[in-house]
């Protein structure tokens, strides 16, 4: 038992992850040492509980990569609900206004989808692990405190509508690193007028990593292991 233990502990590499939905991602990487019996495990860029997709773990002295696979592109589905603001920027969270949506067009959003294209400013969502004063804002965010927030540049190369159903837009975004989802929508919702939050969020890729090379929690083992 101690050698198969030496064993499992000396693999390295990643595995793309599918996470699903109600789970955090450091629940993932908690399944992962388990399945592998390790505790040198670690994830490269978050992924909330109601967000599912593409979650790289890696492992053993793979973890030192950490930068490396953080620094990537990437790309989400994800669906804009209008006429709602939340105190998290998603369906999840408390509601702070309700506001007329049904006048809008396609094309109204799709304008809006331009002025945030490109490189922007952008501030991170409370809901978010960016620390403030050493604490994850999340952690700050359960305790019903907003805090002031420095915006940040990123880059997104691509936004646009997949479906148009009101109150639901699902659109799609291909972005740099440190770009969020939630708050686009919050930031989308406020030149519209109406208010938005986000009601569904999937990463489908991450890097040359896309989501049909993402294996379930379920049906991991070491055959998923790729070295890079």
């Amino acid at each position: 038992m101690k050698f198969q233990a030496a064993v499992q502990n000396s693999l390295q590499g990643i595995v793309v992850i599918n996470k699903p939905a109600g789970i955090t991602s450091h629940d993932v990487v908690s399944r992962v040492r388990r399945v592998f019996k390790m505790k040198r495990v670690g994830h490269a860029g978050t992924l909330d509980p109601m967000a599912t997709g593409v979650l790289i773990v890696l492992l053993g002295p793979s973890t030192r990569l950490f930068d490396k696979f953080v620094a990537f592109d990437k790309t989400y589905r994800a669906t804009l609900k209008l006429g709602l603001k939340t105190t998290t920027a998603d369906i999840m969270g408390q509601t702070l206004a309700e506001r007329p949506y049904e006048g809008l067009a396609q094309a109204d959003v799709e304008r809006v989808f331009k002025q945030f294209t490109g490189e922007i400013e952008q501030k991170p969502p409370m809901v978010s692990a960016v620390k403030h004063q050493g604490e994850r804002l999340y952690k700050i965010a359960r305790q019903g405190i907003e805090v002031e927030r420095t915006a940040r540049k990123v880059r997104i190369d691509e936004l646009k509508i997949l479906q148009f159903r009101l109150p639901e837009v699902e659109f799609l975004m291909s972005c740099s690193k440190g770009t969020y989802v939630r708050q686009l929508a919050e930031d989308v919702g406020e030149v519209l007028g109406c208010g938005a939050c986000i009601s569904q969020i999937e990463r489908t890729k991450v890097g040359p990593f896309e989501i049909k090379d993402a294996v379930s929690l379920d049906h991991l083992n070491e055959s998923h292991i790729r070295q890079f």
